[in-house]
């Protein structure tokens, strides 16, 4: 998938929101959300809340995971392990890429949330492309992949299938190798085997 599909698929996860209007529910192909009703929170889809606050019409609720000391917590725990750890949300890039950028000021400490979050995308990149590099050269044992996302594996995307090709072409050239090998050491025993009985 692109980029854009995979925000897209992150934009229909729910957020939290409180309306500053009143309004019946509205009817979306995924389901009905609402009524709306001013200063009552509801979960709405992220892309719905986006829209409902660039028009200034709710105050976006953070979600849970938005926590200084959880994040700061999170990112310990990604640098000590060898393995990935789960996320508090499958979407977490996209979630904080939009709510971060739209509603900074519904978030407290957005400037250090921002900051954490990068981090943790950092480490866990870091951390993707090095077991990648260990598959592709078949050192030792593999770091599980449980727990990447699917935007997280999407950085590894335009050279790994070539790295996948290149290899595959490596392979069968050495098994080309062996089977020519194969074939002359074959010729060789049957010249000498009909050299033996024609002397005879």
């Amino acid at each position: 998938m692109e980029p854009d599909e995979l925000e897209f698929i992150g934009e229909n996860a729910t957020i939290g929101v409180i309306p500053n209007f009143n309004h019946d529910p509205i009817y979306l192909i995924s389901g009905a959300v609402g009524p709306f009703r001013g200063g009552q929170p509801l979960h709405i889809p992220l892309w719905l809340a986006m829209h409902l606050r660039q028009q200034q019409k709710c105050r976006i609720v953070p979600p849970v995971w938005m926590d200084v000391t959880l994040l700061e917590n999170l990112k310990e725990e990604e640098k000590r392990s060898r393995n990935f750890t789960k996320m508090p949300s499958e979407h977490y890039m996209v979630e904080a890429k939009l709510v971060l950028n739209t509603a900074p000021e519904d978030v407290p400490q957005s400037d250090e949330i921002k900051t954490l979050i990068k981090d943790i995308w950092d480490i866990r990149c870091a951390k993707l492309r090095t077991t990648t590099d260990m598959f592709l050269k078949g050192e030792g044992e593999m770091v599980r992949l449980d727990n990447v996302s699917i935007v997280e594996l999407h950085t590894i995307r335009p050279f790994l299938p070539h790295a996948m090709d290149l290899l595959e072409r490596i392979q069968q050239a050495k098994k080309g190798t062996r089977g020519n090998a194969t074939v002359r050491d074959h010729s060789l025993l049957v010249t000498s085997l009909t050299g033996s009985h024609s002397r005879h």
